[in-house]
């Protein structure tokens, strides 16, 4: 396969080709393979699928069956924060859906975007487990629970803040 790329994306596709190669021959290896792809893209967009299609020797729409079936695989980029907000019962009756339209109004997104400066991502989790707590978001692997949208302001501005300083210390280094 024949792909014009830049060189970061050569550095990639090199990883990549390394955990195809360690995983090829193990049972069950296009899932582990496409989470591997997944982390050194950021998401896996039909290039990246089919090169590992092509390299794998299996039909595409084999590859982008599971690409698309499991949740966990993103074919657009996401950001660097994803939100999950619970919409399972006990955190639907205690105002999820109040948290996702506030969350969805600071940020300017709906569910299912991501921001344009690739901070954020929302998305909608239909129970993440934490019932005690509800109404309950995760951002990442961060759980917040007992939420009103008063409190999502000052969730969102912390990370806003936190990336700031990062931002503001890579620019430092170079």
């Amino acid at each position: 396969m024949e792909l014009e790329i830049s060189r970061q994306d050569k550095e990639k596709y090199e990883k990549l080709d390394l955990v195809i190669n360690k995983y090829k021959q193990q049972e069950g290896m296009l899932i582990r393979i496409l989470q591997k792809a997944q982390q050194i893209f950021g998401h896996l967009p039909i290039e990246v699928q089919s090169y590992v299609s092509d390299k794998l020797d299996i039909p595409i729409s084999t590859v982008n069956g599971v690409v698309s079936f499991y949740s966990l695989f993103s074919e657009e980029p996401q950001g660097k924060y994803t939100i999950n907000v619970c919409m399972g019962t006990a955190c639907y009756v205690k105002g999820s859906q109040e948290i996702l339209k506030t969350i969805e109004e600071e940020l300017h997104i709906r569910e299912g975007e991501t921001t344009l400066d690739k901070l954020f991502t929302i998305k909608v989790a239909r129970c993440i487990g934490a019932c005690g707590l509800a109404p309950v978001i995760t951002i990442n692997d961060k759980v917040y629970g007992r939420l009103s949208p008063l409190d999502i302001p000052g969730i969102l501005h912390s990370y806003i803040k936190t990336n700031k300083k990062s931002a503001i210390g890579e620019e430092v280094k170079v």
